[in-house]
């Protein structure tokens, strides 16, 4: 289908201004222009939000916890934001992240994790195990319950999230889900959705070979299935999970791809193809009808897997209040 009227409105908008040459542009400034998210509304209401510090692989690393108005113990969903790996943070995201807590009734928490170029390949991925880690390990003390567990992330957040849902299993890590939303899945860059959509649909073909360039040490790791989770010699065993894709996006294909790999597996998977809409629609609340329901549908899809994960008794038992998360 073309192009929905909204998207159309956002891409026409865009297109009106100075294009972002990232290669022209010193790293703070493309930061602070890809970063700005005034335009769109805050996300919903939580009861809380927390900041956490944990040690990381690299030193500290941040959390943000979104406590949800719902009583504990509550399931936990650990979210990794997008960006390329390289631009965005905690703030950039914090309105997907208070709709996924609210709607699911899930804690969610948000990691800060290392970008590139200043921290390149694995560094990111190091991080996100940790704190997966960390979390698991951790849950009963935020109030949350750790065998009802579920990693997601969106763009290069939904590639953090697969790898960490392959690297799970090893460390005797059970996760109740996986929601990967337009994620980064395949670094080759080679798909047909690359080549109709290279330009002129907000993110680029450009843009994204420029992320790799400052994420990735050498072309050797486009075959590392950290970076390229679909490139896994075995999907077997995993984690349920929910793909969502954007017709109107050059990851549109690899999305897809990794969905059917997960399906050929004998993953349990759901994937959702958004028709007319554009890459990152999900974050642009306020302007995009589809960002509200495509969080609603992700959120669905989080409490029909925790609902299905078995609870300990401890969990089904504990009388935690949903405003209290412990120091």
């Amino acid at each position: 289908m073309p192009l929905h009227p909204q998207a159309q409105a956002l891409v026409n908008a865009m297109a009106a201004m100075p294009p972002l040459d990232p290669a022209a542009l010193p790293l703070p400034a493309l930061r602070a222009a890809m970063n700005a998210s005034g335009a769109y509304a805050p996300g919903d209401a939580v009861a809380r939000i927390e900041e956490r510090v944990i040690d990381g692989p690299g030193g500290p690393l941040r959390l943000r916890l979104f406590v949800p108005e719902a009583s504990g113990p509550w399931p936990v969903t650990l979210f990794f934001h997008g960006g390329g790996f390289v631009v965005c943070n905690l703030d950039t995201h914090d309105n997907l992240c208070r709709c996924l807590a609210q709607r699911a009734g899930t804690l969610v928490v948000s990691v800060d994790y290392r970008l590139a170029p200043e921290a390149k390949f694995p560094a990111a991925v190091d991080d996100a195990c940790a704190a997966l880690r960390w979390v698991h390990a951790h849950a009963a003390t935020l109030g949350g319950d750790a065998t009802r567990l579920a990693v997601a992330g969106d763009s290069a957040g939904g590639n953090l999230a697969a790898v960490a849902a392959q690297w799970a299993p090893a460390q005797g890590i059970t996760l109740a889900h996986q929601l990967l939303l337009y994620p980064v899945t395949d670094a080759g860059m080679h798909t047909a959705s690359y080549r109709a959509f290279a330009e002129g649909y907000v993110l680029s073909a450009t843009m994204m070979r420029w992320f790799f360039e400052q994420y990735l040490p050498g072309p050797q790791s486009v075959d590392d299935a950290r970076a390229s989770p679909l490139r896994a010699r075995s999907l077997a065993g995993l984690a349920p999970a929910t793909v969502f894709t954007a017709e109107y996006d050059p990851l549109c294909d690899e999305g897809e791809a990794y969905a059917e790999a997960l399906r050929a597996a004998g993953v349990d998977t759901q994937l959702h193809r958004w028709p007319g809409q554009i890459h990152g629609f999900i974050s642009m609340l306020g302007a995009l009808d589809d960002a509200d329901r495509a969080l609603t549908a992700a959120a669905a899809a989080l409490r029909r897997r925790f609902a299905a994960a078995p609870q300990t008794a401890t969990a089904r038992h504990s009388g935690r209040s949903a405003g209290a998360v412990p120091g």
